[in-house]
């Protein structure tokens, strides 16, 4: 195991050989990795550090959707939407394991709305242009309810279907941070940056960042620093300069996710007008099915952002004027929120609507890097961009941009997606692998889901997933499908990681009990949502 360059003592020990870092990247979710992957990819020598672990906020929570933008077309935000549809391509393209075509259907109850939806999705085709997914078209009543069988039929006139991106995102997270790690930068997770170092002139060199794990801590110096920690992007603003003003205003997106009979289909809906005039999903995404989203202005944020009570009704109240079979809070097997990392408006503006959605790149007058806003779709443009500008502000040589055609790890162009292993891509033959040597990691780990032991040992060894939660919420993705399932999961979890770890019984005790704890918040029960509390709509 010494010779696996996913091994934590081998990542770590590149911290004491390495002396001085061309770029240090702070934050592990989708723009810190890739930041870290652009760069180490141009020959810079590239350290990302995360405080918990990969894609453990924003990046874990969205809808699973690669996607122009259907909503900021009729906004009118045209360029938006063409850089998204090309870097859609692009991700379908470089991780074909992960990401995938899928059909959506707007269901139409006016002939009105039918026309109109198809009018605007003929723009949507005409802007993807060569990485075109596939037409849309209008379809009749008759279809819509033989591809969505639990459909409202009530004054149904037909609908109309489209062709956008799915993915796992927590997923493509771990194998973009393996990739970096195959490229040659060094990547660590559960490592909190504590403080900025900067030198005579108030420059900024450097970062003092605590393995949370052996306590141990670093003074790592670096030319470039870049922030790329989302909601939490205040925070070491504020370690730059206390006084700086909040560039991020956090904005809620919750989603409840049920069992695919509320979905049976392979189709998609996409639900084009909500009681507030947004979108709302519902994905067919691991044999379940994902429901969202909200955004809900928020004036605080956390690890584990929690649901607020109007945000479940909003969401359920305009799942059931569009389905025929009724949902109801006893149906949700799990529920999550995730914290968009918008730019703030500089006049205070409380409309979402109104705070951009695309990404800004801002230098401090210390010479931080600070990356704000954007989506999983285009993180790479993203990344690329911010590289161009450290390039230009003089802090590197350089060098060009090569991530268009790069393959992510475990990129394999066939799948049976009807395997759940199909996420591993071109590792899954590790997997089996693993199970030849020792047939008892081919038992599952909960009877009613599919996921096998071999799987956590793989995340451990392979995935850099060093708890519970890391494997369960991230590596394999029980604690977002199935709450109760993930918390009875637990113990038989933390015995694997404990064996595999070399940790003893009071680490795996303590491990069940954080877990149990942060899964409490997935479960939808009667009455444990908050009400709002600081929050303006």
């Amino acid at each position: 195991m010494n010779n696996n360059i996913f091994n934590r003592s081998v990542i770590t020990k590149q911290l004491e050989i390495v002396g001085n870092w061309d770029v240090i990247v702070i934050g592990g979710g989708a723009t810190g990795l890739g930041i870290a992957l652009d760069s180490v990819t141009r020959g810079y020598r590239t350290l990302l550090l995360e405080q918990v672990d990969f894609a453990k906020g924003t990046s874990s929570r969205s809808t699973k959707l690669v996607h122009g933008g259907v909503r900021y077309l009729g906004q009118g935000h045209i360029d938006l939407v063409k850089e998204a549809l090309y870097e859609r391509g692009l991700l379908l393209k470089n991780a074909p394991h992960l990401a995938k075509n899928q059909t959506f259907i707007i269901p139409n109850y006016s002939w009105w709305n039918a026309i109109f939806y198809t009018t605007g999705l003929k723009v949507y085709d005409f802007l993807s242009g060569k990485h075109s997914l596939g037409k849309s078209t209008f379809i009749s009543k008759s279809k819509v309810l033989k591809r969505i069988k639990t459909v409202n039929k009530i004054k149904l006139k037909g609908g109309v279907s489209y062709q956008d991106g799915q993915f796992d995102d927590a997923r493509l997270a771990v194998n973009v941070a393996q990739t970096c790690i195959e490229r040659g930068a060094t990547v660590l997770n559960h490592f909190k940056v504590n403080e900025l170092l900067k030198n005579h002139n108030g420059t900024i060199n450097g970062v003092v960042a605590t393995d949370t794990e052996t306590k141990r801590t670093y003074h790592l110096k670096g030319k470039a620093i870049i922030n790329a920690t989302g909601v939490f992007a205040d925070d070491i603003l504020k370690m730059d300069k206390s006084t700086g003003k909040n560039m991020i205003r956090p904005s809620q997106g919750v989603h409840l996710v049920l069992n695919n009979t509320f979905l049976p289909g392979a189709d998609a809906i996409m639900i084009p007008k909500t009681d507030d005039g947004r979108v709302l999903f519902l994905v067919p995404w691991h044999d379940k099915v994902i429901v969202g989203t909200t955004d809900t202005l928020l004036d605080e944020h956390s690890l584990e952002p929690k649901a607020l009570e109007e945000e479940v009704d909003f969401i359920l109240s305009n799942v059931n004027a569009y389905l025929s079979k009724e949902v109801s809070r006893k149906d949700v097997l799990s529920i999550f929120a995730g914290l968009r990392p918008l730019a703030a408006p500089q006049d205070e503006s409380e409309k979402t609507k109104e705070i951009s959605r695309s990404h800004k790149i801002v230098t401090s007058d210390s010479g931080l890097i600070s990356v704000i806003g954007g989506k999983w779709t285009t993180f790479r443009k993203m990344t690329q961009d911010t590289l161009d500008k450290v390039i230009k502000a003089k802090m590197l040589p350089e060098r060009k941009c090569i991530t268009q055609d790069l393959k992510i790890h475990g990129a394999k162009e066939t799948n049976d997606w009807s395997n759940h292993l199909y996420v591993y891509g071109s590792d899954q033959e590790g997997i089996q692998k693993l199970i030849q040597e020792n047939p008892k990691l081919g038992k599952k780990i909960y009877i009613n889901a599919a996921y096998v032991q071999a799987e956590v040992i793989w995340a451990a060894r392979f995935e850099m997933a060093r708890t519970v939660e890391d494997v369960l919420a991230r590596r394999v993705r029980m604690l977002f499908l199935d709450a109760r399932a993930a918390i009875e999961s637990a113990p038989i979890v933390a015995e694997l990681l404990a064996q595999e770890l070399n940790k003893n019984k009071n680490w795996e005790q303590e491990q069940v009990q954080q877990f149990s704890r942060i899964a409490s918040h997935y479960v939808l029960g009667q009455t444990d949502i908050p009400q709002r509390t600081k929050v303006k709509q």
